[in-house]
């Protein structure tokens, strides 16, 4: 079985969404020891953002500037990891109330027609890329829950939910840490409840 664990947090060490993303890999590992795990940082080696340059260096192929080719490639890459993983795993940190651009860029090179989702005759969206389990890692610095009055702002969750729908995978689970810039205490409680609701996560 293969992990895939990707992290988009730029704040290194003192990042609470790595720390939850890490102990739910943890958590796989002690689940499944001989589980492959693939690790990509978003932060610290971003992906390029898509762009009309990349889009056009695909028709062009070798005739494309070779910087274009190289980012493009290195898209491939994560693509190709996403595709062979059994498991992802997601740090993903809310910064304004939506996800950092590290992981939008991500997102760009996963989501693409042919490889993850296709369009069925009706027009409607088929996705390619079901069967995968999906665990995703959220701190948010305030409280976005659904009862409470930023719900509306809260936008990570609801669109990585979203993503994952449109290329067919339904098996998403969020653990949650948000209050993190609410005071010591507030961020200690709400990384103490995201890292103990790792025990729930199963490698089967």
């Amino acid at each position: 079985m293969k992990l895939l664990h990707v992290d988009a947090s730029i704040l290194g060490d003192n990042s609470v969404s790595r720390t939850v993303s890490a102990a739910a890999v943890a958590r796989f590992k002690n689940e499944a020891p001989e589980l492959e795990i693939v690790r990509r940082d978003l932060a610290g080696a971003p992906i390029a953002h898509l762009s009309g340059a990349h889009l056009a260096a695909l028709a062009l192929g070798s005739d494309a500037p070779a910087g274009v080719r190289a980012e493009n490639e290195e898209g491939a890459r994560a693509l190709q990891e996403f595709l062979d993983a059994d498991v992802v795993v997601i740090g993903a940190p809310m910064y304004n109330f939506g996800v950092p651009s590290q992981l939008k860029a991500w997102v760009d090179r996963v989501l693409v027609a042919g490889k993850t989702f296709r369009y069925g005759e009706d027009g409607r969206p088929v996705g390619l890329a079901g069967g995968k389990r999906v665990v995703v890692a959220i701190s948010r610095g305030g409280f976005y829950g659904a009862d409470t009055p930023m719900a509306a702002f809260e936008h990570v969750q609801s669109y990585l939910k979203a993503v994952f729908a449109f290329i067919g995978v339904t098996d998403v689970e969020f653990l949650v840490a948000e209050g993190v810039m609410a005071g010591p205490s507030l961020r200690e409680k709400a990384i103490e409840s995201a890292v103990g609701a790792t025990v729930r996560l199963k490698a089967a």
